[in-house]
């Protein structure tokens, strides 16, 4: 059965698909039998990748969702195209109309099933949900883990501590990426939002454009120096993928997947002790 792993955001636009993209291209290939992730395309609002990359409007997500309502619904991989670096994916149609009536679809248990496969299969779902709703509710109770990507703001990071996810977070499935520049350690903002694995995601204009691209190979993922975002990337997929020595945790970094030494941001300043966010209560970790 695959691991079912939701990304999203609370509010605004802070990169939910460039992170889950980003992630599933650094994904470490010596787990799960070498089987990629798939990063499936499930925002209510539409989808951006079919346009971006140019790919064909069938197979898509609607192709996923309509097998979820079958007897026996088969599997996603059906539906899955291949971007120019290396990423598989399920993209959705634009327009929010169609998207939402599949995410319904595939919240259901017929399309959790699509999501999931059976005893036999193996690897990794990197759920694009896009912002957290209602319709999601049910795909991020299934989760095996849950990345939150916010900006590093006090605005943002409230509204990461009023979304509700305290069980999440307590249970360890929920990972906090911070993407751009923050006044906040990663201490601080653990230490206030309850939140024990706070990673930074360094804003890369380069990685960025490369992602973009149609050049199959411009986006550095490995070697000795990979681009900035690509490094943090790695070490946020070594931790999903259960790999040893990867683990994220406020204020340390253990390297990129038992490296030492891979310089990926995890932390940001030196300060200690709470982070005094307007209308966010202090609790521990």
């Amino acid at each position: 059965m695959r691991q079912l792993v939701v990304v999203g955001s609370v509010t605004g636009a802070p990169g939910v698909t460039t992170t889950a993209l980003a992630v599933a291209a650094a994904w470490p290939s010596e787990v799960d039998g070498g089987v990629r992730p798939v990063v499936v395309e499930a925002d209510v609002s539409g989808g951006d990748l079919m346009i971006r990359f140019g790919l064909p409007a069938a197979p898509s997500l609607l192709d996923v969702a309509a097998a979820a309502g079958q007897p026996h619904p088969g599997s996603l991989l059906g539906a899955v195209g291949e971007l120019p670096f290396g990423v598989r994916v399920v993209a959705a149609v634009p327009g929010r109309g169609p998207c939402r009536e599949a995410v319904r679809l595939l919240a259901g248990e017929g399309g959790q099933r699509v999501l999931l496969g059976d005893d036999h299969d193996r690897g990794t779902v990197l759920l694009d949900v896009g912002r957290l709703t209602e319709d999601v509710q049910p795909l991020l109770a299934a989760a095996d883990q849950m990345v939150l990507v916010t900006r590093g703001g006090a605005e943002p990071l409230t509204h990461v501590s009023a979304c509700g996810l305290d069980a999440d977070a307590g249970a360890g499935r929920l990972t906090l990426a911070v993407v751009g520049p923050c006044p906040y350690s990663a201490e601080e903002i653990a230490h206030t939002l309850g939140i024990r694995q706070v990673l930074f995601l360094p804003w890369d204009a380069k990685s960025v454009a490369a992602m973009n691209t149609l050049k199959p190979g411009a986006l550095r993922t490995t070697g000795l120096r990979p681009l900035p975002l690509m490094s943090a990337a790695r070490t946020l997929a070594c931790r999903l993928a259960g790999q040893p020595g990867s683990g994220i945790r406020a204020g340390h970094v253990d390297g990129d997947c038992g490296t030492e030494g891979s310089g990926a941001p995890l932390v940001g300043g030196s300060r200690t002790g709470a982070v005094h966010v307007p209308g966010v209560e202090e609790s521990g970790t």
